[in-house]
C-alpha cells in the first residue's frame, strides 16, 4: 500500500521499521560482541506495537523480549512469538498461572512470590525460569540489597526453579552522576558473594538506554534497549553518543477547513479569540488520542511543510488548526503532529517540554487510539489496527464465545459440520485437557520419510536384540527423520513408542515424552525389536542415550545431558530419527502435526520399493486450505507449506500407494 494514496483512517501513526533497525545496528555496536540483548516492548512498545516490535528485534538479534506484566506476555505468545519473554516489573501470585501456561519468564522481588511459584511448578511438573530483581537504589521494585543473597540462596534451593538471571535498574542512567557508581557498586558487591557462595547466574544485567550510552563497562552478559531503540534519546547530553533516528510518526488529516471573521471564539473556554479574519483547519486528533490538553494553544503541527499553531484548546476527539498563512490548505491535507514532513520535524522531545513531560509518555500515549503502519523502505506493508493491539479477551467471560468460533472455523473449512466437531474436540483434548499443559508451539516442521526393503542379512534382526524370526520380505524398512524448532523446557526427555491408543495417551500426558509414536495394530510388530531411536539431536548436538525401558504404558527411550540446561526456554532444533518397519500388505503411512506449527514439509520417499500410484490424502486446517505438492515419479511426493503458514492441529496427511 503506498503512503500517497487517500488512506482510509481518521489519523494514523507511522512505524519505520528500517530506521528500527538502523537504532539496533547502534545499539549493538555499542553492546559490543558476546553482550545479550533485551528489546523492551512494554507500554505496547512505547506505542509503536509491541507484536510488530517484537518480530522485528528478533530479526535484529535479540535474545529476550521484556514486558511490564503477564497480559502483555500473553498478548505475544498468542500472536506466535516463542522468545523468551521477562516480565520486567515485580511478578504476582495472581499471574503464575499465565506464567506457567505461557512460558513467561517473571522478575522476582520477594520470597513470597517465589515460594508461591515453586509451588505452581512443581505441580505442573516443570523447572521453571526466573529473573531476581536486586534493589540497589531505585526504592522501586526488586529485593533490598542488605537482604538479596539471603533470598537467592532460598530461591536456589527450590527445586522446581532455575535463577537464569539477576538484574538492577539504575534511578538516573541518562546523565553521569556519582549516584550510578554506588548502585554499580552494590549491585556488583551482590554479584561477589553470589560467586563466593557458589550460586552461579548465567544472565547478569544493569544497563538500560541511558547506561548503555553513558556506562559501556557495566554491560555484563545483557543490556535492556527501550526508548533509545526507538530512536528518541534518554537526555540532551546523550546526543553526541549514537547515531538515532526516530521511528515513530503520528498522522492524521484535515476534516474541515473554515473562514472566521475577527473576534470570534474558537474552542473550548473561549481560549482563543480570532483578532483578524483567520482561516481554522479542524483535525480529528484529542487528548482522546494522547494528543495532550497542555498543548492547547502552544503546541504546533505540520502541513505542507510548514508549522502552523493550535488554536483554542484541544478537545477529547478534536483539536483546531489556525492555518491562515497556508491559504491552500484543504481538506484531505496530511496533517503531522510528530514526525518529519517536507524537511521540518517536530520531536517528542519538543511535545514534552511543552506539556511539562517526558518523551517516554508522549511515546506511549500518541496516537492510541490510531492504527500502526509498519512501514518496510518507505512502504506501508502491513496494518496493526488498534483493537489487535490493547485486546486481550478474559478467559473466564470469552471462553463460550471462543468456543463457538474455533469450532465453527473447523466447520467451515472441512466443509463438514460433524467432521470439524471432530476434529475441534481433538485438538482441544489433545493440547489443553490439562489446566497446567504449557503452550507448545513449533516452526520449520520438516517429516522425511524414507521406504526401502530389508537386505538379506537383515533378514533375522532388526534393532539391537535378537527376537523370534518375523519374515522380513513381508515387511518395508521405513526410517522417519523428524525436524522442528522450539522451546525446551527438559534437560532429559523421553521418546515412547505405544502398542495402542490408550499408551499413546499416557504419553501425551508425560511433559518430558518429547515424541510418541504408535505402532500399527495388527503388523505383529514388537516395539523391542522393531522401534529404534537412531539418533537425537538439538542444535546440530548429539544428545547422549540415557536408558532403554518398557513400561506398562509402552516402549520409553530416555535422552538428555547436563548440557541441555544451558538451553533451557530457549529456542533450539530438535533432530529424531527413528527407525521401525511396516507391513507391505498394509499400503499406507500417516503422519500428523499435534501441535500449531508454522511452516511444513512432509516428504514420502519410495524409489526402488516397486511402489506405484502414491496418492496424498490429509486435513489440514489453517491459512491455506492444502499444501504445495511436490511429485518425483517413482522416487518421491512432498507437501510443503512455507514458514509464515500457520497449521492448525491435528492435520496432517496419509500416503496410500499401490504395489
Amino acid at each position: 500500500m503506498s503512503l500517497n494514496e487517500n488512506l482510509k483512517y481518521r489519523s494514523w501513526v507511522e512505524v519505520d521499521l528500517g530506521r528500527f533497525a538502523a537504532n539496533w545496528a547502534e545499539i549493538k555496536r555499542l553492546a559490543g560482541p558476546g553482550v545479550k540483548i533485551m528489546q523492551v516492548v512494554k507500554a505496547d512498545g512505547y506505542g509503536h506495537g509491541a507484536i510488530e516490535i517484537s518480530n522485528a528485534a528478533l530479526k535484529n538479534g535479540a535474545s529476550f523480549l521484556g514486558v511490564a506484566n503477564a497480559d502483555e506476555g500473553v498478548q505475544l505468545r498468542v500472536s506466535g512469538i516463542a522468545a523468551p519473554i521477562v516480565i520486567l516489573s515485580p511478578a504476582t501470585v495472581s499471574e503464575i498461572d499465565q506464567i506457567i501456561k505461557y512460558n513467561l519468564t517473571p522478575s522476582v522481588s520477594d520470597l513470597g512470590f517465589a515460594r508461591a511459584f515453586q509451588e505452581k511448578a512443581r505441580s505442573a511438573g516443570i523447572r521453571a525460569p526466573l529473573h531476581v530483581e536486586v534493589d540497589t537504589g531505585m526504592g522501586r521494585g526488586g529485593t533490598i540489597q542488605a537482604e538479596a543473597c539471603r533470598s537467592i540462596r532460598e530461591i536456589a534451593s527450590f527445586p522446581n526453579l532455575n535463577i537464569e538471571g539477576i538484574f538492577t535498574h539504575f534511578s538516573e542512567s541518562e546523565v553521569l552522576s556519582y549516584y550510578n557508581e554506588l548502585q554499580w557498586r552494590a549491585f556488583r558487591e551482590v554479584l561477589e558473594q553470589l560467586k563466593a557462595d557458589g550460586i552461579p547466574i548465567p544472565i547478569r544485567h544493569i544497563s538500560n538506554s541511558g547506561a548503555i550510552l553513558n556506562y559501556p563497562d557495566y554491560h555484563l552478559d545483557m543490556v535492556r534497549p527501550g526508548l533509545m531503540s526507538y530512536g528518541v534519546y534518554p537526555s540532551p547530553e546523550t546526543h553526541d553518543k549514537a547515531s538515532l533516528l526516530p521511528v515513530m510518526s503520528f498522522k492524521t488529516r484535515v476534516v474541515l477547513v473554515k473562514e472566521f471573521p475577527e473576534g470570534y471564539s474558537i474552542g473550548y473556554g473561549r481560549t482563543f479569540i480570532t483578532r483578524r479574519p483567520t482561516r481554522i483547519a479542524t483535525i480529528p486528533v484529542g487528548y482522546g488520542d494522547g494528543f495532550g490538553w497542555l498543548l492547547s494553544n502552544q503546541g504546533e503541527a505540520l502541513i505542507g511543510g510548514k508549522r502552523v499553531p493550535i488554536a483554542g484548546r484541544v478537545s477529547m476527539d478534536m483539536c483546531t488548526l489556525d492555518v491562515s498563512r497556508i491559504p491552500e490548505c484543504a481538506v484531505g491535507d496530511e496533517v503531522v503532529l510528530m514526525g518529519e514532513q517536507d524537511g521540518e520535524r517536530i520531536t517528542a522531545d519538543e511535545i514534552a517540554a511543552k506539556t511539562r513531560s517526558i518523551s517516554y509518555e508522549v511515546l506511549c500515549a500518541l496516537g492510541k487510539r490510531a492504527p500502526r503502519l509498519f512501514l518496510h523502505e518507505g512502504e506501508a506493508d502491513r496494518v496493526e489496527p488498534s483493537l489487535r493491539r490493547i485486546f486481550i479477551p478474559d478467559e473466564e467471560k470469552s471462553i463460550a464465545r471462543i468456543d463457538s468460533i474455533i469450532r465453527h472455523c473447523f466447520q467451515t473449512r472441512a466443509r463438514n459440520e460433524e467432521l470439524g466437531d471432530a476434529i475441534y474436540y481433538e485438538m482441544f483434548e489433545t493440547l489443553f485437557g490439562k489446566e497446567d499443559r504449557q503452550l507448545e508451539l513449533r516452526d520449520d516442521f520438516r517429516y522425511r520419510i524414507r521406504v526401502r526393503g530389508f537386505a538379506l542379512e537383515e533378514d533375522v534382526q532388526f534393532g539391537d536384540t535378537m527376537r523370534h524370526h518375523v519374515p522380513e520380505h513381508d515387511y518395508f524398512r521405513v526410517t522417519t527423520h523428524v525436524e522442528y524448532t522450539k522451546v525446551i523446557r527438559n534437560p532429559v526427555f523421553m521418546i515412547g513408542c505405544a502398542g495402542d491408543n490408550e499408551q499413546l495417551a499416557a504419553f501425551f500426558e508425560d511433559k518430558q515424552c518429547e515424541y510418541r509414536w504408535l505402532l500399527n495394530p495388527g503388523e505383529n510388530l514388537v516395539p523391542e525389536r522393531d522401534f529404534r531411536v537412531s539418533g537425537v539431536r538439538i542444535d546440530g548436538e548429539e544428545i547422549p542415550l540415557l536408558k532403554v525401558e518398557s513400561t506398562k504404558r509402552g516402549h520409553e527411550v530416555w535422552f538428555g545431558s547436563e548440557e541441555l540446561k544451558k538451553k533451557l526456554n530457549c529456542r533450539v532444533r530438535v533432530e529424531i530419527e527413528i527407525e521401525t518397519k511396516q507391513r507391505k500388505s498394509n499400503r499406507l503411512f500417516s503422519a500428523y502435526l499435534v501441535y500449531p506449527t508454522r511452516g511444513m514439509e512432509i516428504s514420502f520417499w519410495y524409489g526402488g520399493t516397486g511402489i506405484r500410484n502414491v496418492r496424498d490424502v490429509g486435513f489440514f486446517a489453517g491459512k491455506h486450505p492444502y499444501p504445495e505438492v511436490i511429485r518425483e515419479e517413482g522416487e518421491s511426493v512432498t507437501l510443503r507449506l512455507e514458514n509464515d503458514a500457520w497449521i492448525f492441529p491435528t492435520s496432517g496427511v496419509t500416503f496410500v500407494w499401490d504395489l
